[in-house]
């Protein structure tokens, strides 16, 4: 007979003790073993483990991808971007000349386009749109990495689609005289900034970048922190400014401590370093050297801190002191950095020190600032000057 507390359709379970048995199943000869599928594990603690499983899941959080729907396509050429830890300002402008070309072709998809519908794009944007070979070749090279990166197509005619040209352009420098005038129409934080740009060479982000860590006063250097190109790289600190740079952190230190006391206080650290140290973004030495003066919210986490001052701010500044002192050369943030080249190589400082003090990667892009010296880059003489 088939017992009736067992039901006869229900298939049954190797190695699992049954409510009215006094054995576990498998065993012939009536002793409570464990089935081979099931081997024991010895010295595990379950209360432990699923103590270290739930500190796990807090600790890191893993996103699961949404099932029953595919993401837009902005959407996933942002997650390509910041896949290969882009920029912030690279992922705006490639979602920006992604779109411009999906509008120019009247909202089509880019998997229906192809060579010649970039070539019309990158054309209009040369004839009617009078835009540079360099905004162009961005736009190109937008371009390129959704088909490349996004949609996979790894086809031939994107290494023939012809790059716009770029002019080869000397920068603009400024002499001694000028830039000391250039400075002394400054005053407070822009001319801390400005000075900075004169006097280590630094371009405007890597200055507005600036941790409080980054500034090392004994040794009277600066380490610079993922550059361009994401490199890192040291130059000197000015002595001259070093009085005022110290006070200013004073004041930066006084209002980093008002923010913890609201519940602010906290900066953006790079990459996963947050979940790493926790309190790191807190710290005083990942405190930004030159703060915005308003609390703003942050485009990608959402989170509401103190970020650095805006590049605008210093440009605006640089612009007005240059049109105070009545100077006629388009002068610019980066002009002050053109100038600090050149200067090195009047003083007869070697190329390749500078090309180090300047974070290029090519020595031939510092051989630029041969061209705009006072006597040439051989100290060649005009023949004029030998009448």
């Amino acid at each position: 007979m088939v017992d009736a507390r067992v039901d006869p359709w229900k298939r049954p379970v190797v190695g699992v003790r049954h409510r009215h048995e006094g054995s576990i199943a498998g065993g012939s000869d009536g002793h409570q073993t464990r089935p081979r599928l099931f081997p024991k594990r010895l010295g595990v603690d379950h209360r432990s483990e699923r103590a270290t499983h739930r500190s796990l899941h807090h600790a890191v959080s893993v996103p699961h991808a949404p099932t029953g729907h595919r993401p837009k396509l902005l959407d996933q050429v942002r997650e390509a971007i910041r896949m290969r830890h882009y920029s912030v300002r690279t992922e705006e402008a490639y979602v920006g000349w992604i779109k411009r070309f999906i509008l120019f072709h009247g909202k089509r998809h880019p998997l229906e386009m192809g060579e010649d519908e970039i070539t019309r794009f990158l054309s209009a944007l040369a004839v009617h749109g009078h835009v540079s070979a360099s905004t162009q070749n961005q736009a190109l090279c937008a371009l390129v990495f959704l088909y490349r990166h996004v949609l996979g197509q790894s086809l031939g005619w994107l290494d023939d689609i012809a790059r716009a040209k770029r002019p080869q352009r000397l920068p603009v420098v400024l002499t001694k005289p000028e830039v000391k005038a250039l400075l002394g129409a400054l005053e407070g934080v822009h001319w801390i900034m400005a000075s900075l740009l004169y006097g280590a060479g630094l371009r405007l982000l890597e200055c507005l970048r600036l941790r409080v860590k980054d500034i090392d006063f004994a040794s009277h250097q600066i380490l610079l922190r993922q550059g361009k190109g994401n490199k890192d790289r040291r130059t000197m600190l000015p002595a001259a400014v070093q009085e005022l740079l110290t006070a200013h952190l004073e004041h930066v230190r006084q209002r980093h401590q008002h923010d913890l006391a609201q519940g602010f206080g906290r900066v953006l650290v790079p990459n996963a370093l947050q979940r790493k140290y926790p309190h790191a973004n807190s710290e005083w030495g990942w405190q930004w050297v030159f703060p915005s003066s308003q609390i703003s919210r942050d485009p990608r986490s959402g989170e509401r801190r103190r970020h650095h001052l805006h590049e605008s701010v210093l440009q605006r500044a640089v612009k007005e002191a240059a049109r105070n002192i009545g100077l006629t050369k388009p002068a610019s943030c980066h002009t002050l950095r053109h100038s600090f080249a050149t200067h090195l190589l009047e003083d007869g400082y070697d190329i390749r020190t500078i090309q180090e003090l300047l974070g290029h990667q090519d020595v031939k892009t510092t051989m630029i600032y041969t061209h705009v010296l006072n006597r040439g880059g051989q100290g060649v003489y005009s023949p004029m000057d030998r009448l």
